[in-house]
């Protein structure tokens, strides 16, 4: 995990968690915070605790797809009601929110699970997959024909989402089930990389040979800098690798 405030930003309002469930499974958590002065920090510090607690706990596995899928959108919405009290309670945080994307991930499958526009993307023989779909209102209206991709990368509305964490009494993450492989490489990400580096780029470095994971979010973060660094940027890597241990839990 690698996380910067970036070349702009006073506050680095981002937050990543990666460690394992009680069952064994691998489990990561990247959250972007928004809102006023600290709040987004706030929101995305009261989601990334809860949600490590929560999947911590977890003593399931991933082979009840159903059951999974039912108790992650649980967590979240614990999540959810933990922020949005909280800035209920407090009209310094009025209206504080964040972005999540989480994954859950055993020797053969993965559950994705997001709100807003951090990514989560899949590297596979090379080739790079984008898991999520950004709940933003630019998506909504390039989604929709009202705009071209390239329209949409540029346009300067692009951040405006129309899905948060704890801006809403009720919230619905999108949940996802993915096939894991040996040899693929999981990143999730805040939109501070994804919206200034370019998918071409990512998966580049995403797929050089000579690097490890350490290397590689470090050249991740120097990507989003070089290209402006205009806001927080966070990284999560997980590879599968059969012959290695869990190791790099903790927060970013």
């Amino acid at each position: 995990m690698r996380s910067h405030v970036g070349r702009v930003r006073q506050l680095n309002e981002d937050l990543a968690w990666i460690g394992t469930t009680a069952s064994g499974l691998t489990a990561a958590v990247v959250a972007d915070g928004m809102g006023g002065h600290k709040a987004g920090e706030v929101a995305s510090g009261l989601a990334v605790e809860s949600l490590s607690r929560s999947l911590s706990a977890w003593r399931e596995d991933l082979g009840d797809e159903a059951g999974g899928r039912t108790k992650l959108r649980e967590l979240v919405r614990k999540a959810n009601a933990t922020v949005y009290e909280t800035a209920s309670a407090n009209e310094q945080y009025s209206n504080m929110g964040t972005t999540v994307v989480l994954a859950l991930l055993d020797d053969s499958r993965g559950l994705i699970g997001h709100i807003g526009d951090s990514r989560a993307y899949r590297l596979r023989a090379g080739e790079m997959e984008q898991l999520t779909e950004d709940h933003t209102l630019v998506n909504e209206l390039a989604k929709s024909g009202q705009l071209s991709p390239e329209e949409a990368a540029h346009h300067p509305r692009r951040n405006v989402l129309t899905r948060a964490l704890g801006t809403d009494k009720e919230v619905e993450p999108d949940l996802k089930l993915i096939d894991w492989r040996p040899g693929d490489r999981l990143l999730l990400c805040s939109d501070g990389l994804s919206s200034l580096v370019e998918d071409r780029l990512i998966a580049q470095t995403l797929g050089d040979p000579d690097t490890d994971l350490e290397q590689t979010a470090d050249r991740l973060i120097a990507l989003a800098l070089l290209a402006g660094g205009d806001d927080n940027v966070t990284v999560a890597l997980i590879d599968y690798d059969k012959d290695a241990d869990a190791a790099g839990g903790g927060t970013a």
